[in-house]
């Protein structure tokens, strides 16, 4: 676990799974799997064997030992419902979430029928935890079903990743969303984000009371094009939000 982190929307990071597969094309520059294979076949370094794909039960129950609230960023290394994760080690990890009940969760994925159905098993005769939050990661309007499949889910708080938006969006069903982030792809190779795509997100926002966080327009670095949009920073958050941004650090 990471006691800090640089994401604008987190404060720390969790991974009890590391490594993943490309499944569309938000995936194509991704920064997890390049800073993890920067350490492939280094001994005894955590990624040792690169970005595959890794259960690492040691770190379970992490969590429980992190005393002060942190906004946690669950998987920052891995999608925690890929489908080489079997349902009884993501139950090890809600298990731990709903115990550390002092923490919130953010938990994405792009695997979002893989949520919608897991969710809906284990809390189809009790109430979602209000800390734990849902998200999926969408690139552009061919990936817009993952939307729909959160919104199917069990949950006490749904968000979106629009990250890295590399297309427009088109029209965004917002029903029962609760915060939206958009943000431009950043790193070698990174494709640049048209300044209309966001403001159009943003302005959908607006009009159905959803809470929009402009994380970055991205580019070389992640801050290389600030986080200005129309000369103002957005940085709402969703109204359950116990945690805020820089309150446990």
């Amino acid at each position: 676990m990471a006691q800090t982190s640089d994401i604008e929307w987190t404060n720390a990071t969790w991974n009890p799974v590391t490594g993943c597969t490309k499944i569309s094309a938000g995936c194509d520059f991704c920064y997890a799997e390049r800073l993890a294979e920067r350490f492939r076949g280094v001994p005894g370094h955590p990624f040792e064997t690169g970005f595959d794909l890794t259960l690492r039960p040691e770190r379970l129950r992490q969590p429980l030992t992190w005393r002060r609230p942190r906004m946690i960023f669950v998987n920052s290394m891995s999608d925690l419902f890929h489908k080489g994760v079997p349902f009884e080690f993501v139950d090890q990890v809600f298990d731990t979430m709903e115990e550390a009940s002092w923490h919130e969760y953010q938990v994405l994925t792009k695997r979002s029928s893989r949520l919608r159905d897991y969710m809906n098993r284990r809390y189809r005769d009790r109430s979602p935890p209000s800390h734990v939050w849902l998200g999926v990661s969408v690139e552009d309007e061919t990936k817009l079903s993952r939307v729909r499949h959160l919104q199917q889910a069990i949950a006490g708080v749904r968000f979106l990743s629009i990250e890295p938006l590399i297309g427009p969006i088109g029209p965004l069903d917002l029903t029962s969303i609760h915060w939206v982030i958009v943000g431009g792809e950043s790193g070698p190779g990174a494709r640049p984000m048209e300044p209309e795509w966001v403001i159009d997100i943003r302005d959908q926002c607006q009009r159905a009371g959803v809470p929009f966080f402009f994380k970055q327009w991205g580019g070389r670095t992640p801050k290389a094009g600030g986080r200005l949009l129309e000369g103002e920073e957005f940085n709402q958050w969703p109204a359950k939000a116990r945690i805020w941004r820089h309150a446990a650090e």
